[in-house]
């Protein structure tokens, strides 16, 4: 459904019921009378005209983009303005059909009649501007999602060709040296690999899975660094079922080795520990 089948099925469903509402309090006091019903629907059709044209006010001035300091006084302003108009139409329809009378045209009436439609009206402009701070919101909430996924998707792009070629070299470094450990290296680089491709089509894995990778990750860059390389690991055993994004745990030990470890002539150690 589109937004402007939206703006007036609510048009219409709402001051619909606000005109229920009307006759129905009205019949429960003194009873239905069809002139008051006539008189009901004429004032709906003025909300809805003059809502309409405050709308298109509002989209004119750019007022959705006003600092509240700025936008409550012309709201106040516009919908007093509104009100007693739309007093004066319902006076214009009375005089038509006969029933004005004098204590309509009194100030005190007059007074209290403009300031429950300025309050109806004040009503509607809050839910129209709730509905699109709401909206709003919501748009910047996806934008900024989507900004984070193509983020995530180029640093895999970024860390998976990185990471490959640095594994295939060292473990041709081992063919003739140490054909099993060869074999076991390759094993993890491929539980790597698959972890990697499974996790494009996920947000979430569980932490021990990525701890796993992570683990085989070391065990290739211990390879390639050899004693200057140590790990370490503390692992709570509660926090396997812990969902955080892919890669997130594998990226900063990447980090701490490619700016840490390979920046240091003796080494060091990767530390991983994890509490909850």
């Amino acid at each position: 459904m589109t937004k402007s089948r939206i703006y007036w099925l609510c048009q219409i469903l709402g001051w619909g019921f606000y005109g229920f509402i009307q006759i129905f309090l009205y019949t429960i006091a003194q009873g239905f009378e069809l002139n008051q019903a006539i008189g009901v629907l004429y004032q709906i059709i003025y909300f809805i005209a003059t809502t309409h044209f405050l709308r298109g006010l509002i989209i004119k001035r750019n007022w959705l983009n006003l600092r509240l300091s700025l936008l409550i006084p012309r709201l106040l302003i516009t919908t007093f303005i509104l009100s007693g108009l739309n007093y004066g139409y319902l006076l214009v329809i009375e005089y038509l059909t006969g029933n004005v009378s004098k204590q309509d045209l009194m100030l005190v009436t007059v007074l209290i009649n403009t300031l429950g439609y300025w309050i109806v009206y004040f009503i509607w402009t809050i839910f129209y501007f709730t509905f699109h701070y709401v909206e709003r919101y919501n748009k910047s909430l996806k934008a900024e999602t989507a900004a984070r996924e193509v983020e995530l998707k180029n640093l895999k792009a970024q860390l998976n060709p990185h990471f490959i070629f640095n594994a295939l070299n060292s473990i041709r470094a081992l063919v003739d040296e140490n054909p099993r450990k060869s074999k076991e290296s390759i094993t993890q680089l491929s539980h790597i690999l698959r972890n990697s491709l499974i996790s494009d089509r996920k947000k979430l894995v569980p932490f021990m899975d990525e701890l796993k990778t992570v683990m085989d990750y070391l065990a290739l860059e211990s390879i390639r660094y050899e004693e200057r390389l140590t790990t370490k690991f503390d692992i709570d055993r509660n926090s396997g079922k812990f969902m955080i994004p892919p890669l997130m745990l594998q990226t900063l030990v990447e980090n701490g080795i490619k700016h840490g470890i390979a920046n240091l002539k003796d080494g060091g150690e990767v530390s991983i520990s994890t509490q909850v």
